[in-house]
């Protein structure tokens, strides 16, 4: 059976002043009228049934996560003490899923993506999942199409062809994984054309992963499966407590699809965003006739190119602003150069060394 493992425990730092330490990026409507994580699990309905998805996250989202998704099950959500990367989040997940269906396909998802249209993005998961149902020890994931010479992503070269349906989208052997490059290597990248943007979307057995972290990661593989022989006793905070702080974090694609052999890439034939920054808000959003992004009750004068939002009521006036990032929360303003957004992530830095935790 299909189950769905979907990755949330991120801080997206990037998204500070909006995103804090018990309201981070994956709990908030940033579009639409759902959170992300919301919209991710509502993309899964009518593929997988609640019963067969999994949150893997922080514990001290849990609580938060459980209220934004009540139809699932308590015990869905994995919570893990530390953060220790994608590696170990995953095979902790397919420890879970492997417990209760040994013969188990998981995909993989992150909790911040926006995908769109959904049917075609479920169509493309289904069709990934045969490819494993021919070959169980195979592992499928997705490249999406590069539009510019990204540096914030990693990359999948493509290699040899895979012959499919017609309807299928096109699929390749997987060459190399690289991961964000300088920007000289995104522009050859790009020009190569053989090279996708890497979605971090995977589909493998539940069984194939934690081979490969037998195989690739013993140390990590050892300390999950000391978690997994607690799973169920009254035991397990303990154990979970112990062994998964012990693991050295590291992610999945250099713990195990850098050495994978049988990898296959998938064109995504759907719309894809990873919304890593403000500016992708913009993107996603829209702009106004002066290239404006505004959410919440602003007033500018002479502002252009620049992205505002307000949380309530409270009202944001601008003079002369160009190309700037203005953000308000009740606790906190953000005002920056949007070349600038980057450094967003020091800020979170800087205040917990200043012991200013109330912003955090």
């Amino acid at each position: 059976m299909l189950h769905a493992i979907i990755m949330a425990g991120g801080a997206g730092s990037r998204f500070w002043p909006e995103s804090r330490e018990l309201r981070p990026k994956q709990l908030l409507t940033l579009l639409g009228d759902r959170s992300m994580l919301q919209a991710t699990v509502d993309r899964l309905e009518g593929l997988v049934p609640p019963e067969r998805v999994v949150i893997a996250t922080r514990a001290n989202l849990v609580d938060a996560i459980a209220e934004q998704l009540p139809r699932l099950p308590r015990e869905a959500i994995l919570a893990e003490p530390c953060q220790r990367d994608t590696a170990a989040c995953i095979g902790l997940a397919a420890l879970w899923v492997a417990r209760h269906d040994p013969a188990a396909t998981m995909v993989v998802l992150p909790a911040d993506h926006v995908i769109a249209p959904t049917r075609t993005f479920q169509q493309a998961i289904e069709y990934a999942a045969t490819l494993i149902d021919q070959h169980p020890r195979r592992i499928a994931t997705f490249g999406i199409k590069p539009t510019y010479p990204a540096e914030s992503f990693g990359y999948i070269e493509r290699g040899e062809p895979i012959a499919a349906g017609a309807d299928a989208p096109p699929t390749f052997h997987a060459k190399r994984f690289r991961e964000k490059p300088r920007a000289d290597v995104a522009r050859d990248y790009l020009a190569a054309g053989t090279f996708y943007w890497n979605s971090g979307i995977f589909l493998w057995r539940a069984a194939t992963i934690i081979d490969a972290l037998e195989t690739h990661a013993p140390q990590m593989a050892e300390h999950l499966h000391r978690i997994a022989q607690a799973f169920g006793q009254p035991e397990y905070p303990q154990v979970l407590e112990r062994e998964f702080s012990a693991i050295q974090g590291v992610s999945i694609d250099y713990a195990v699809m850098e050495h994978a052999r049988d990898v296959v890439v998938v064109e995504a034939p759907f719309a894809w965003d990873d919304v890593g920054s403000w500016q992708a808000i913009a993107r996603l959003q829209g702009q106004d006739g002066a290239g404006n992004t505004v959410v919440g009750k602003h007033l500018g004068l002479r502002t252009a190119g620049s992205i505002v939002r307000t949380s309530d009521e409270h009202l944001i006036v601008t003079v002369g602003l160009n190309n700037c990032l203005v953000v308000h929360t009740p606790e906190a303003t953000l005002v920056a150069d949007k070349a600038c957004e980057e450094q967003v992530r020091e800020i979170v830095k800087l205040l917990r060394e200043r012991g200013w935790t109330e912003s955090l």
